[in-house]
Order: structure tokens, then C-alpha cells, then sequence
């Protein structure tokens, strides 16, 4: 789609949303449970562009992408006429007689950038976040995952007039001539590399934006940890969508008292989740493209694997793969993997442990496997990080009654539940001033003693 195309359609968008058709609760609400069962209706054709895309199994695309998005299309159904409802606050004394609220506005027409790696989630929970909102919005799917934005595509043109919701398909053509032109908000979910292109485009025309990024995710494991447990969630985290998983834990931290047992029990949870031959696991996915294959290919190093690391590249796929004795020197520490790919290292101090991960840049996620509360209370309060968990990984993201984000390099803004209410809308503060008393304490002359007294005792 050429340029010229791509303004036209952000133009109608514009003014349909001058129409304030959008504003009506009813209108939100009808069409998010019009997207809600289509979504359900095409469950299927969904899946199986997933698998064409990323090779994951049915049972997986619903657990983390079909079904998150129902649930959080349902959140916004069931909460945003509380959430669109004006709030009253408290008014101070020196502005009597008032009556002082919130309330929350769309931003106009909002842009929504999605990535490969977890393409309908990522595409459709805040594009819902958007329309419980009141915006307009254009959506861009990643050109990687083809199959599945030709179903994003088909259900935002079904559901949905052009003017109040389009999919826009295509690559990097298509991405330039989207951010050349003035929307006002920018949701983006992708790389940290691309996200810095879209804060420049952003920064010519002011206009907000959030971004959801990445970065190396450690997850720690001490002495007091249920190592099986531990292992067995860790496996489960990393490995899920073969690794290419933002919040994923891109790295141990493992205390070395307890380092071969972990090392043990992780080999035999890979085993039990995965099979003997993971590669021929039907439910075990693939990578996106033979570029990213060929990227973390080179990442593995032989002779500090301790399981997987067999793979094909016509099938593109690589076996869960564990390093150990890994350092920084390393090249697979050197950046994100986004793969299945484990680096484990080893540590004796936890002390240095919570003091190198503050000078490093804050990741998206961290996790602690402990029963240790010093040590959890330490990570927790101490490293700043988007979010994360204690004695799980990943699942704090699967939920509408948290915000999900980034902070310093790995995003900034958070969506999900009432933090995407917040994202897409602008708070308005409003004070509503009677007409039947006016107190001239504010007005000049000022050479009244008496309020001058007044206002020491008013505003201290």
C-alpha cells in the first residue's frame, strides 16, 4: 500500500472520530462484542495460521493467544462503563463553592504496531484496550507472521468499518509511511532497536506513545529454591513459543551450591515436556524465519552444552537448548536470544548478584526461585525491571488486573485491564465552579490584611 493510500485512510479514521460516534459507551460496547465472536467463531482458522506462522499447537494458541485476548476483550466489556464514568475528587477549601472530577477522553486515532512472535495477542488485546477506549485505530501486523496477519486482517474488515478500524498488511514500506504521518498515539510492540525508530518518528509530532520492548531477563535461583519445581517452571517459561517469548527468562543466575542438581533436574524436565526428539514434537514450535534461525544458531556454543542444541534448518527449528559454565564473555550474553537457548551462570554472593543486575539495564521481566524472603524482598525492591514473579516465570502477564510494561530500555507505558483504559485515554481534570457565591480573596487588589491572613491559613 503506498503512501498517499495509507494518509487517505488515516484522514476518514480522523474524521470519523470528529463525529464523536465513538464516544457513545453503547457503540464502544457492541463492538467489541461483535470482535469477541468473530474471534470465537474463526478459532480454528486462528490456530492454524498460528501453527503456519510459528508452528505452535492448538492447545498453545488458545492458552496464549486466542484465549488471552477473549479474556481480556470480556475485562473491557464488563468494565468500561465503570471506567468511562466520570471520577469526583476532593475539593479544597479555597476553591468553594466547586464540585471537582476526572474524566477520561479517547485520544483520537491511534496507531497499533504488533510483533512475530505472539501476533494475535499482541495485535488484538490492545487494539481492545483502544476501542473500549473510544479511539479509532489502525493496526499494523508483522510482516513475519504472514498467515496470521491475513486473519488479523480478515476479522478487523469483517467486524469493523474501514473508518473505525483497519488493518494495514505489508513491511517496511508500509511501516515509514505509517509513522510519516500524525496519529495521535503510538502503540508499539517489538524489538528495542525498532523502538527507538518509532520514538524519533514520534518526537517530530509530539505525540505519546508506548512501547513495549525486551532485554535480558535473568531469573535467579538460590540454595533455598524447590529446585524440581523450579526446573520444571523454568522449562515451561523459557522453551514456550521455542523461546521467543519477551518476557521470557533469557538467563540463570544460579547459586552454585544447588548448580548441578538444577543443571539435572532441568535435563529431565525437558525431557518430560518435550520429548527424547523435540524436533519431532508436533507441539513444540519453530523460529519465525531462517534469518532468526541462523542468529541463534550462531549463539550455541558445543562445548558448553549440556542438552539440546540438535536442530534443522529447513525445518527451522532448534531443540531446547542448556549452556552451563556460561560467562559474560560469552556471545550468547552479549544480547537478547529470544530463542530456546538457556545460558546458566553461577554465583556465591547474592549481595553481588542484586549489585551487578542494578548497573545493568532494566529488563522487561526478572524472576526468583526462593524461599528466602531477605533475598526475594531484596530483588523486589531493589532492581528495577518491568515485571515479573516469584517462583513462576511468565504468567504475570496473563492477567487483566495488572499492568503489563517496560521500564528505562526495556519500554516505558503499561496495557492490560484498566492500565490499557489508562494508555488509550487522556484524564481530563475538571473543576465545576457555582455561580451563586464568589469569594474575592483572589482577586486585586490585594491590600486586605484579613485575607492575607487567610490565605497563610488556607494554603500551608
Amino acid at each position: 500500500m503506498i503512501g498517499e493510500e495509507i494518509t487517505n485512510i488515516v484522514e476518514k479514521q480522523k474524521a470519523f472520530f470528529r463525529t464523536a460516534t465513538t464516544l457513545s459507551i453503547k457503540y464502544r460496547m457492541e463492538a467489541l462484542k461483535k470482535l469477541h465472536a468473530c474471534i470465537t467463531r474463526k478459532e480454528k482458522e486462528i490456530c492454524d495460521a498460528l501453527f503456519e506462522d510459528l508452528g505452535k499447537s492448538s492447545y498453545e494458541s488458545y492458552m496464549c493467544e486466542v484465549g488471552l485476548v477473549l479474556s481480556e476483550i470480556s475485562w473491557m466489556i464488563q468494565n468500561t462503563p465503570r471506567l468511562a464514568r466520570r471520577k469526583k475528587v476532593a475539593t479544597p477549601i479555597t476553591q468553594f463553592h466547586s464540585q471537582s472530577f476526572t474524566l477520561k477522553e479517547p485520544r483520537g486515532t491511534v496507531l497499533i504496531m504488533s510483533p512475530w512472535n505472539y501476533p494475535f495477542l499482541l495485535t488484538f488485546a490492545p487494539l481492545s484496550n483502544a476501542i473500549a477506549t473510544g479511539n479509532t485505530a489502525v493496526v499494523k501486523p508483522s510482516a513475519y507472521s504472514m498467515a496470521t496477519s491475513r486473519i488479523i486482517k480478515e476479522i478487523i474488515d469483517e467486524v469493523f468499518p474501514q473508518e473505525y478500524v483497519v488493518a494495514i498488511t505489508g513491511g517496511r514500506e508500509e511501516n515509514a509511511s505509517l509513522l510519516n504521518n500524525k496519529f495521535d498515539f503510538i502503540f508499539f510492540t517489538g524489538s528495542t532497536s525498532v523502538g527507538r525508530e518509532v520514538l524519533k518518528k514520534a518526537a517530530q509530532n509530539l505525540t505519546p506513545v508506548v512501547l513495549e520492548l525486551g532485554g535480558k531477563s535473568p531469573c535467579i535461583v538460590d540454595s533455598s529454591a524447590d529446585i524440581k519445581l523450579a526446573a520444571r517452571r523454568i522449562a515451561f517459561g523459557k522453551f514456550l513459543n521455542c523461546g521467543q517469548t519477551c518476557v521470557a527468562p533469557d538467563y540463570i543466575l544460579c547459586e552454585r551450591s544447588v548448580k548441578e542438581r538444577f543443571v539435572e533436574e532441568l535435563k529431565k524436565e525437558i525431557k518430560i515436556q518435550y520429548g527424547e526428539c523435540p524436533l519431532e514434537n508436533e507441539n513444540y514450535g519453530k523460529i519465525i524465519s531462517l534469518k532468526h534461525f541462523e542468529r541463534l544458531a550462531a549463539l550455541i556454543d558445543d562445548s558448553k552444552v549440556v542438552i539440546g542444541a540438535e536442530s534443522s534448518a529447513a525445518k527451522c527449528k532448534i531443540a531446547p537448548t542448556v549452556m552451563d559454565n556460561v560467562t559474560l564473555d560469552d556471545d550468547v550474553m552479549k544480547e537478547e536470544i529470544f530463542g530456546p537457548i538457556l545460558p546458566i551462570l553461577v554465583y556465591d554472593d547474592f549481595d553481588l548478584v542484586i549489585s551487578d543486575l542494578k548497573l545493568k539495564d532494566k529488563p522487561l521481566a526478572a524472576y526468583i526461585f526462593s524461599n528466602t524472603k531477605k533475598n526475594i524482598d531484596r530483588l523486589l525492591k531493589e532492581v528495577s525491571y518491568g515485571g515479573g514473579c516469584v517462583n513462576d516465570v511468565v504468567i504475570h502477564l496473563a492477567t487483566s488486573e495488572m499492568g503489563f510494561g517496560g521500564v528505562g530500555a526495556s519500554g516505558m507505558g503499561a496495557y492490560h485491564g484498566e492500565r490499557g483504559f489508562d494508555a488509550f485515554s487522556h484524564t481530563k481534570s475538571i473543576i465545576d465552579k457555582k455561580t451563586w457565591i464568589d469569594l474575592p480573596i483572589r482577586y486585586q487588589p490585594y491590600k486586605s490584611k484579613l485575607f492575607e491572613k487567610l490565605l497563610h491559613i488556607l494554603l500551608r
